[in-house]
């Protein structure tokens, strides 16, 4: 696809990465067989091909319609039009630098923007997340079913094993997860000690980055990017015993921009060569126990489950497959999902501000994932596993905790 940058963008960086990704794009549409919002709307430009259209238009002009806005908000960013596509269009990159131009030439109304960074600083605050998941936990009674099933019931007896292995990994803590989900890195921990791996905490806990990327707003999230690589790069390059192997991260949705801490920092002298490193030892827990499968035990017993695979899981991260063959392996039997490459409406902060597709994408998923009647549901992100619970008829687990 042929493409002129307009006077004004021909010396930005975003744009001319912009346009050279559009460049890519044969318009063959294949993409919007598999995008969940054409899926729903019919709206060729809710779709990715449309899209495209919407921000080669910008860049060319100089300048956009509300409505393309409309269109370019739609998107969940879920990617699966990347797993389609035949001529390998970097699909999330453009939209993630359409939006921030266009946020730039057509700012949004204050109070739109005021709602957007009030939501993204709340979600990145863990103490005032599990502050407020503990006041809910008191007023459980009273709060509606779809709330109650969000909250977390209670909390471990187990502990945190000791640093015993030669074996050492870093866990991303997260900002959600923490709160709503405490047990899944704890028995990650506790899996991959029986492995021979030591799985160490951070004592100083952030965001990824991935709430201001996904709320267009990019400074923060490329503040809170070079906060992590600060923060982790003593364990990378320490001088007095070994290294940690890995830094893990069982949120495939945070993941997913921890890979692209390489790319979005390519340009900056200071943390461009961290970040490379980074993004090449990040690994999906996943992968971790997919390359200790021999040592993954049965369960004893053929539970039916039905799992969820995210969309940054099989479409973001290339791990189609991956926990369902681990699963397998431990002797649970996986129940058939129809239509499991299309998204489920959480998508990070999506669910907050394009609530009716995201209700129904909900709806569409639970009624596939429940249709042969699971014992339970599994899947491998925070906001998915939380989203899924909210109107589930069957508990929704992190899948590790099935190890």
């Amino acid at each position: 696809m042929d493409i002129q940058l307009s006077k004004q963008f021909r010396h930005v960086d975003t744009a001319k990465e912009a346009a050279k990704i559009i460049g890519n794009c044969v318009h063959c549409g294949f993409c919007n067989a598999t995008c969940p919002t054409y899926q729903l709307l019919g709206d060729e430009a809710d779709g990715p091909r449309g899209r495209i259209y919407l921000i080669k238009q910008l860049l060319e002009k100089g300048s956009a319609t509300t409505q393309t806005r409309v269109h370019l908000d739609r998107c969940l960013l879920c990617r699966a039009c990347e797993t389609t596509c035949p001529s390998g269009v970097e699909y999330g990159h453009l939209l993630e630098a359409g939006r921030s131009i266009l946020e730039q030439v057509n700012p949004r109304a204050t109070l739109n923007t005021l709602r957007r960074k009030s939501v993204a600083k709340a979600l990145v605050q863990k103490n005032l997340i599990k502050g407020l998941s503990g006041t809910a936990n008191t007023l459980r009674p009273w709060l509606p079913e779809s709330i109650q099933k969000q909250l977390p019931v209670r909390q471990s007896v187990d502990t945190w094993p000791a640093a015993k292995h030669a074996r050492k990994m870093l866990v991303l803590a997260g900002c959600v997860q923490p709160a709503l989900a405490p047990e899944t890195n704890l028995k990650t921990a506790l899996v991959l000690d029986q492995l021979g791996i030591s799985l160490l905490q951070e004592d100083n806990t952030g965001c990824c980055g991935a709430v201001g990327l996904h709320t267009s707003d990019h400074e923060m999230g490329m503040r809170h990017i070079r906060e992590r690589i600060d923060h982790w790069w003593p364990f990378i390059a320490q001088t007095t015993g070994p290294a940690i192997e890995a830094i893990i991260f069982t949120a495939s949705g945070c993941g997913v921009t921890i890979k692209d801490y390489g790319y979005l920092l390519k340009d900056d002298k200071a943390y461009a060569e961290k970040a490379e490193r980074i993004s090449a030892i990040a690994k999906d827990i996943s992968e971790v126990i997919l390359a200790e499968i021999k040592q993954i035990k049965p369960i004893g017993q053929q539970r039916k489950i039905a799992f969820h695979p995210p969309c940054t899981l099989q479409h973001g991260l290339k791990l189609s497959g991956t926990v369902e063959k681990i699963l397998s392996v431990a002797d649970y039997d996986l129940l058939p999902v129809e239509n499991s490459h299309l998204c489920c409406g959480s998508a990070g902060t999506y669910s907050l501000f394009q609530p009716k597709i995201s209700e129904q994408l909900l709806k569409n998923k639970l009624s596939a994932l429940q249709q042969h009647q699971p014992e339970l549901i599994a899947t491998a992100n925070i906001g998915c596993q939380q989203h899924l619970k909210s109107k589930a008829d069957v508990k929704i687990v992190h899948w590790i905790e099935l190890l």
